[in-house]
């Protein structure tokens, strides 16, 4: 099939399809193997499906509820375009047959709409609003995997990892902030097995470019820098410049992470000693020349020599978090933190940098408590572990709050793996 994200050609027969996925499926359980029936993109969703240990029957977790939900979703940056949304979508929300969701950046979902009778059906699967529907909780999902891979995706029935969720088809697509190139969230249609058609999945896309064209259109352009770096979370930066999105390779990603920070410029030594630390030779200096020179064919004049430097001004999304923080707007900063920076680096000064935000970050979600904060930390990837964040956490949520007692035997987990008694 030309396109990978889509679900099935359109001449496919969809019950073949699904039986074909659902034996495929059952094989990649009992013995790890992925059958060739399986789409490349839906067989590396299992694979980190599997690595995370989701749950083949599980329910996807309540993240926020009542007025918490209410408050978080009306601050959110995708409110500004639920309009949109429902305009473009909703009218076949409405018909009985699917549903529109929209989550934020970290999977929670934010509005579920659609006929009474459909919302109803996905209840029993807690697809609801305030709902987490990362991959990491719910497996191979077309929110939770448009997410994963920032690209819009078609998920067919048997082709969810988790059994619960098999009975639907859903396409998803994400969406940005404009300026930033932060990833805000993503919109979904959930329904049945003819959401499977190749239009589905162009609708969704075309939505998710309309929500980031009126985004662009409201935001004060002048408060905008005109070139930004994305790099939190990401092991590959993005640079947006001139209307371009520019993926860049692992080692410039440091370099333009690095000189971001140093508006000054860095001497050639400096920026190596920055890159290379103890593992710089005398071959060193070759071969940074060699990775500036393809840096800048890439980025053209904005990379300036003698000292190294950007030779015009760059947001970068690293700063935005730090300057959040300084101000005390632990919220933006964590709505900003997309996760640790450029998380698979090495490189000494990129290293100190995600170091210092990371703390920075986690000691103040610590000092604020709030629970929103302690959650949103303790179910990342990068607090999962942190003993202190979870024992604050339960110690924030009401004693019958969703989700209290199954942090419970987490935190005597944690407790036991640092050597630590009992609750």
């Amino acid at each position: 099939m030309a396109n990978p994200w889509l679900a099935m050609a359109s001449d496919a027969d969809p019950a073949e399809r699904v039986r074909a996925v659902r034996r495929a499926h059952e094989a990649f359980l009992t013995e790890g193997a992925v059958s060739p029936a399986v789409r490349p993109v839906v067989a590396e969703s299992w694979r980190r499906s599997a690595r995370a240990r989701v749950a083949q029957e599980r329910l996807a977790p309540i993240d926020l509820a009542d007025a918490e939900l209410e408050a978080y979703r009306a601050e959110h940056p995708l409110a500004r375009v639920m309009p949109l949304f429902r305009e473009l979508l909703g009218g076949i929300a409405h018909d009985g047959a699917h549903l529109l969701a929209v989550c934020d950046e970290q999977g929670r979902m934010l509005w579920v709409e659609g006929h009474a009778g459909v919302r109803h059906r996905a209840e029993r699967m807690n697809f609801v609003a305030g709902a987490r529907w990362d991959e990491r909780h719910v497996g191979t999902n077309a929110p939770g995997t448009a997410l994963t891979l920032d690209h819009a995706v078609q998920i067919f029935a048997a082709e969810h990892y988790n059994r619960t969720v098999q009975p639907w088809t859903c396409a998803a697509a994400p969406v940005h902030d404009p300026h930033t190139g932060r990833l805000l969230g993503a919109v979904d249609i959930t329904g049945g097995d003819h959401l499977a058609a190749p239009h589905t999945l162009a609708l969704v896309q075309a939505t998710a470019r309309a929500a980031e064209a009126q985004l662009a259109a409201e935001a004060p352009r002048a408060t905008v820098p005109r070139t930004r770096l994305v790099a939190l979370g990401r092991d590959e930066a993005l640079l947006l410049t001139g209307g371009r999105r520019l993926r860049l390779g692992p080692r410039h990603s440091e370099i333009m992470v690095l000189l971001a920070a140093h508006p000054e410029g860095l001497s050639g030594d400096r920026l190596a000693l920055e890159l290379y630390g103890e593992r710089a030779d005398r071959r060193s200096p070759v071969t940074l020349r060699a990775e500036l020179s393809r840096l800048r064919r890439l980025v053209g004049p904005l990379l300036g020599s003698r000292p190294y430097r950007l030779c015009a001004p760059v947001g970068a999304d690293v700063a935005e978090v730090a300057r959040e923080l300084a101000a005390g707007n632990t919220q933006a900063a964590a709505r900003a933190y997309a996760g640790p920076l450029l998380p698979l680096s090495e490189a000494p000064g990129v290293c100190r940098m995600r170091g210092i935000l990371e703390d920075d970050m986690r000691r103040a979600v610590l000092a604020r408590g709030e629970v929103e904060l302690l959650r949103w930390w303790t179910r990342a990837p990068w607090g999962e572990e942190d003993l202190e964040a979870a024992e604050a956490l339960l110690a924030a949520l009401p004693a019958h709050a969703p989700g209290r007692a199954a942090l419970v035997p987490r935190v005597r987990r944690l407790r036991a793996a640092y050597g630590l008694g009992p609750l």
